[in-house]
């Protein structure tokens, strides 16, 4: 996948500007692609320059004028062959796994201490999930919301988010407790 599809995907409900874009990013699309901003507007840029997005400016008083920027059909086109493709499987690339997988060569305490750092994010994120997709069902039932929501795509693409920190906070507090009693075992009594 590349930049220039998550970027239509987000885009797909409303014009938005590059900020807002950024923001978008970071509370829904971050959970299956991440970017720094200034990619982003790079991308922007792109795009509209390749007809898949159209923007026009908004003067605004007491601010500078800002970019809108909306899918064209082209864009909706790319999407659709895109969606059409066969999507390869992921891969983790962690640099955290190395350390882990290091753990019975190395003193394991800085480890333990960014294990229990990572598994205080992943709750966070967690807790983020959660309210965005209470958020995007409103007073439904999950099962509802599934059955008769508008767009469930950015529900089902945060559930997935959701379950993949779950997994990122079990497998982490699971590591910890493993590697913390093989060293109180490993201690002289």
């Amino acid at each position: 996948m590349a930049l220039r599809h998550a970027v239509l995907a987000a885009l797909l409900d409303e014009e938005l500007s590059g900020y807002q874009l950024a923001k978008a990013f970071d509370l829904g699309v971050a959970n299956f692609w991440h970017a720094r901003p200034q990619q982003l507007y790079a991308e922007l840029t792109r795009l509209e320059r390749d007809g898949l997005v159209s923007g026009r400016e908004v003067v605004q008083e007491s601010r500078p004028t800002k970019r809108l920027f909306r899918v064209t059909d082209a864009g909706l086109a790319e999407l659709e062959e895109f969606t059409a493709a066969s999507a390869k499987p992921s891969f983790i690339r962690d640099d955290l796994l190395v350390k882990v997988q290091a753990a019975d060569h190395v003193d394991t305490t800085a480890l333990v201490a960014q294990l229990t750092e990572r598994a205080a994010f992943a709750r966070a994120r967690i807790d983020l999930f959660g309210k965005l997709l209470r958020g995007m069902r409103g007073d439904r039932t999950e099962e509802e919301f599934l059955r008769d929501g508008d767009r469930i795509g950015p529900y089902l693409t945060c559930l997935r988010g959701l379950a993949f920190e779950e997994g990122n906070r079990d497998w982490c507090e699971r590591t910890v407790a493993t590697l913390r009693a093989r060293r109180q075992a490993s201690s002289p009594r």
